[in-house]
């Protein structure tokens, strides 16, 4: 079924779907709000995984740290930012590695206004 949102380059929507897709993954990065759940996962983080039944994309995904990829198969920002979290990193150092440039590029483009709008309407209007 296409939603109207389908046609946003990069937009992954939290929707139901998508929830459903990515629920023990945001569950793995849930977990990580207690200090005995991140205390085991960075002595074992492949044993601390085998906890969660993910997709071996997903799985893949967090070990990368493939913040888009986590996005496209159901994670959402909110709980998958504990993982930056638990590596120290800011929302801009996680938004610049999403966009392909430096924090400090991307620092720079939200104080510049964000994102440029070509690129980032609905594909249709690319005409």
């Amino acid at each position: 079924m296409t939603k109207d949102y389908d046609d946003i380059p990069g937009t992954y929507i939290f929707d139901g779907a998508h929830s459903r897709k990515g629920y023990y993954l945001n569950m793995f990065c849930m977990s990580l709000n207690k200090a005995e759940n991140r205390d085991l996962f960075r002595v074992d983080p492949m044993g601390y995984l085998d906890r969660f039944p993910l997709t071996p994309t997903q799985r893949q995904a967090v070990i990368d740290r493939d913040w888009l990829a986590m996005l496209r198969l159901g994670g959402n920002i909110y709980y998958t930012f504990k993982i930056a979290i638990f590596d120290g990193l800011s929302m801009q150092n996680v938004g610049g590695k999403m966009s392909g440039i430096t924090e400090e590029e991307f620092k720079q483009m939200m104080i510049n206004g964000g994102r440029p709008i070509e690129g980032n309407r609905y594909t249709q209007e690319k005409n």
